[in-house]
């Protein structure tokens, strides 16, 4: 580590670091902005793999007559004629992959809706079609049903990353300004954080363009937000160090030296519980949620590699100026501890095992609002914060066609017991129709129009793409559920098609469907396996087994009561409709993983404290010592988590909020009054079964105090 650390920040190792840096940073910038092109923003990249209905969906994409997306659109208040004119139009455009159905008037006439299937092999071709089609109507119809939908959230999607680092770069820039308070520090960190980013996203390019990691917007966004709040923590951290050396050491480079000795231990065990911590999420069945693992992994480690390396040679470039107005003068008083975090140290140490039973009972009182918390799917139409053209349209399809939607159920039979199968389904109560295009439950293409045109909503004289459709040996019988997609009503139904033997059940409500299964599941593996892991790397940082049993438990406790108390907010403030089933995971792999960043902080000071003045005059100092920079550190990144909310999607939002708080929570409670009554309260058995650490008594066994030069006051360098 001192060679090491004499390397990043010697006066010619500056230099080199600081040119291997800039061309890292040019190659880059040219890899990480196409990131974009290799996302995969379609439903298929949210699917869990295996599931019934990605077999479907896989089916489709290899049969260009199955692989039909149905966009919906429909007139309220308009004539017939009207719709037929436009239906011509629709024929002509990019993408349309089938005959364009002719207009059917709703019952009383109030309203008609258009069918046009989509190609869907390709869904930046299905994108561009519906945007065509929304050109030809105008204000006069709504796009919706399964290529609306799509359409909407590959939208939001492609336009998150450019508002998220609008949002998060200000309020990273803020922070620092009001951390710092000097005009000229905050840039250095923050530019250090801005090519941790763009390596990380060139990494993600690479291995999603040649090792098939799956990368959407959502992984996309979650890891901005991500980079910029841990690289800022990690600069936090530094820094402070930094500050400290410079008031023993004359030479900027050997106090940057000292400074990295000392604080890369916590950093580093950091970043490997952090990255550790996500890639428990391979195993998980989603493949958004199992993508994000390694796409934040990444992001950590570029993160970790540019604040060890490029902003010590930064920092070191400079002069003490740098600092200005609060310049630290060599041989003046060290910056090693905070009054107001003393103070609040001495509080605490004079009923430790009081404070700590109280806080942890009012963590448990706020953990237990869990148990009034709605957990579950969210219905389209709720799963935006604005309502998109796609979910006011499928509004009024309900409203004048009834619930029944397009694409909402698609069967994948054996070919030698197709009509079996499809008599079956079609005896579903909660079936409307399936695989004909007469009415008659065939799966033949008989009934109706020989072109498949004038169809009635009811189900009779056919309807595009409803028709069998051969591939693989086997059969795609299309069809719609009587029920939303979205609904339990239409889950169920899904539950009992699944059980015909032979029926392989896909469709929008099976996706929605396996999506919750599959985030359930998620949620039952990658939580103990995340604490596990976690745990070990405690264990092995701290060489004890009791100070890391307690810093899991105090990080769940925190994560218990922010999840609790954020899902009333969603339901009784914000109006949400519930927390989304996927939030509580990633919430919990942030919290737990990130969250323990700032206890990881705190207990290595005070481990390395413990050696010279006793555990329980170790944690004051450690709390003091560490207390300002982690509570900027737990700002940045509540803050950056919280950037989530200016996004139109709830599910965001949520995990935005939910960090947030949690960090917040455990910035300034669990950290600062809960850890800091248990160290004092449990003292040197928190090293157990470390016989170094236990054996110190409290007043500890001396040790030299590093003696201060001459002053430099007034100077810049």
């Amino acid at each position: 580590m001192r060679s090491v650390s004499a390397a990043v920040c010697g006066r010619r190792g500056k230099w080199v670091v600081l040119v291997v840096w800039l061309l890292l940073a040019a190659g880059a910038g040219m890899l990480g902005g196409r990131l974009e092109e290799v996302q995969s923003n379609d439903p298929a990249s949210f699917l869990p793999s295996g599931a019934e209905s990605t077999v479907v969906q896989e089916a489709q994409r290899r049969s260009a007559a199955g692989n039909q997306v149905p966009a919906i659109v429909v007139y309220e208040g308009r004539p017939v004629a009207e719709a037929a004119t436009d239906a011509e139009r629709f024929a002509a455009v990019e993408g349309v992959a089938g005959r364009v159905s002719s207009p059917a008037p709703a019952p009383g006439g109030e309203a008609v809706q258009v069918v046009v299937p989509l190609d869907g092999s390709d869904y930046e071709v299905l994108t561009a079609a519906v945007d065509r089609i929304r050109e030809i109507t105008g204000d006069r119809a709504y796009v919706t049903g399964p290529a609306g939908q799509s359409a909407d959230t590959i939208e939001v999607f492609g336009s998150i990353d450019a508002t998220l680092l609008a949002a998060t770069s200000a309020v990273v820039i803020l922070v620092l300004l009001l951390t710092y308070r000097s005009p000229l520090l905050w840039l250095i960190p923050f530019l250090a954080a801005g090519v941790a980013l763009a390596c990380s996203r060139a990494g993600n390019y690479l291995l999603a363009e040649y090792a098939g990691l799956t990368v959407n917007g959502q992984s996309g966004g979650i890891l901005l937000v991500l980079v910029f709040g841990i690289a800022t923590d990690y600069a936090l951290l530094l820094v402070a160090r930094y500050r400290e050396e410079l008031a023993l050491h004359e030479d900027r480079h050997e106090a940057m030296a000292a400074a990295l000795r000392r604080a890369t231990p916590a950093i580093t065990a950091s970043a490997a519980t952090v990255a550790a911590g996500l890639c428990c999420l391979l195993v998980a069945e989603q493949n958004a949620t199992r993508g994000l693992g390694p796409v934040c992994a990444v992001g950590v480690a570029c993160a970790l590699a540019a604040m060890l390396t490029l902003l010590p040679a930064l920092l070191v470039i400079f002069p003490r100026g740098v600092f200005w107005p609060r310049v630290p003068v060599y041989g003046g008083a060290a910056e090693t501890g905070s009054r107001l975090w003393d103070r609040i140290g001495r509080v605490i140490a004079r009923r430790p095992r009081t404070t700590w039973i109280g806080t942890a009972a009012v963590l448990g009182g706020l953990a237990l609002t869990l148990t009034a918390v709605t957990v579950g799917p969210l219905a389209e139409a709720d799963a935006y914060r604005t309502v998109p053209e796609s979910v006011r349209g499928a509004q009024v399809v309900d409203r004048y066609f009834g619930t029944g939607q397009e694409g909402s159920l698609v069967v994948l039979a054996p070919a030698d017991e197709a009509e079996r199968v499809a008599a079956a389904v079609a005896a579903d109560p909660g079936v409307e129709r399936i695989g004909d295009r007469g009415g008659d439950g065939r799966p033949d293409n008989t009934g109706g129009q020989p072109d498949g045109t004038g169809g009635q909503p009811d189900g009779t004289g056919g309807r595009p793409g409803d028709a069998a459709v051969t591939v693989d040996g086997g059969v795609l019988l299309r069809g719609a559920l009587k029920d939303a997609p979205d609904s339990p009503a239409a889950y169920e139904t899904v539950e009992r098609l699944r059980q015909i033997p032979g029926a392989t059940v896909g469709g929008t409500a099976a996706v929605n469907l396996d999506g919750t299964l599959a985030s359930e599941r998620d949620l039952r593996v990658v939580v103990p396996l995340i604490l596990g892991v976690v745990l070990v790397i405690l264990v092995l940082l701290l060489r004890a087994l009791v100070a890391p049993l307690l810093l899991m438990a105090t990080v769940v406790l925190s994560f218990a009561a922010a999840l609790g108390v954020s899902g009333l907010i969603f339901t009784e403030l914000f109006g949400f409709a519930a927390v989304d089933t996927g939030v509580p995971l990633l919430a919990f792999v942030f919290l737990v993983a990130v969250g323990v960043d700032y206890n990881i902080f705190l207990i290595t000071r005070v481990r390395e404290e413990a050696a010279l003045r006793g555990t329980r005059e170790a944690a004051l100092v450690g709390l003091s010592a560490t207390g300002g920079v982690i509570t900027s550190a737990g700002v940045v990144l509540a803050a950056t988590f919280a950037v989530l909310g200016v996004l139109p999607l709830v599910v965001l939002a949520e995990l935005g909020f939910v960090v947030a708080f949690g960090v917040l929570l455990d910035t300034f409670v669990v950290r600062s009054v809960l850890l800091t009554a248990l160290t004092l309260d449990v003292g040197r058995w928190m090293w157990w079964p470390d016989r170094r650490l236990t054996r110190v008594r409290e007043g500890g066994s001396g040790g030299a105090v590093p003696e201060t030069a001459k002053s430099t006051a007034g100077r810049w360098w």
